[in-house]
């Protein structure tokens, strides 16, 4: 039986995710603290920050590239 590990994505992957999932209705970002947040999302390719919004449970979280792990749309 082997150990498979999924290879974290390059900050590059991550920005490219962020910039498709600004289109998405809703997605889920991981972070690099182990959380897991849903919502929609702005993202500001320049600054390489954004807001994830999520309207349902009323919170919003501002965030850096470098803390998101993963993008899930």
């Amino acid at each position: 039986m082997s150990n498979r590990t999924t290879a974290r994505p390059t900050r590059d992957e991550v920005y490219d995710l962020l910039m498709n999932a600004r289109q998405a209705d809703w997605v889920e970002l991981s972070l690099e603290d182990g959380r897991a947040l849903a919502g929609a999302i702005i993202f500001n390719e320049f600054k390489g920050t954004g807001r994830l919004i999520n309207v349902d449970e009323e919170f919003s979280f501002d965030f850096h590239v470098d803390q998101v792990v993963n993008v899930k749309i």
